[in-house]
């Protein structure tokens, strides 16, 4: 790290790869649903929760509202905006998504999302390394000016 407590420049860009992957990964998740036949993901839903003591109402609602939370946080991870509060926000999506898997025995689904937490937890304890990101446009000085919060 430089003397200045700065990130690196190759800190940064393994931070924005990371960022910006599991960005297109959330926002592709999303979208796909929300472009395909909600019925679909409805029912596959449904499947994997079979046996799980969650009532099939809770099952719906998450099914409709769920893709436009993965699409909206995708899309603001990817972006690099309210980092912080998206990754928050993107690790209480992987909660709810975990307590069903774990309430379904679904392990594998489970396993999966643990790697999905951890990389939002690598980025969000790494964040002054966001630096080429709209909050990282925030943060810099305006010409001689004192850098700006960006949260």
């Amino acid at each position: 790290m430089p003397a200045d407590g700065g990130a690196t420049t190759r800190e940064a860009i393994a931070y924005l790869l990371l960022r910006v992957t599991i960005g297109v990964n959330l926002f592709l998740h999303g979208v796909a649903r929300l472009i395909g036949d909600p019925a679909v993901f409805r029912a596959y839903l449904e499947t994997q929760m079979q046996g799980a003591p969650v009532p099939a109402a809770i099952v719906h609602l998450v099914a409709a509202v769920l893709p436009w939370g993965e699409a909206v946080v995708g899309l603001l991870l990817l972006l690099g905006a309210w980092t912080t509060i998206v990754l928050l926000a993107a690790g209480l999506q992987l909660l709810l998504l975990q307590i069903g898997a774990c309430l379904a025995q679904r392990w594998d689904a489970a396993g999966t999302q643990l790697l999905y937490v951890l990389i939002l937890c690598i980025l969000l304890a790494h964040g002054d390394r966001n630096r080429y990101s709209i909050d990282g446009l925030r943060r810099r000085p305006a010409s001689g000016g004192v850098a700006r919060s960006a949260q």
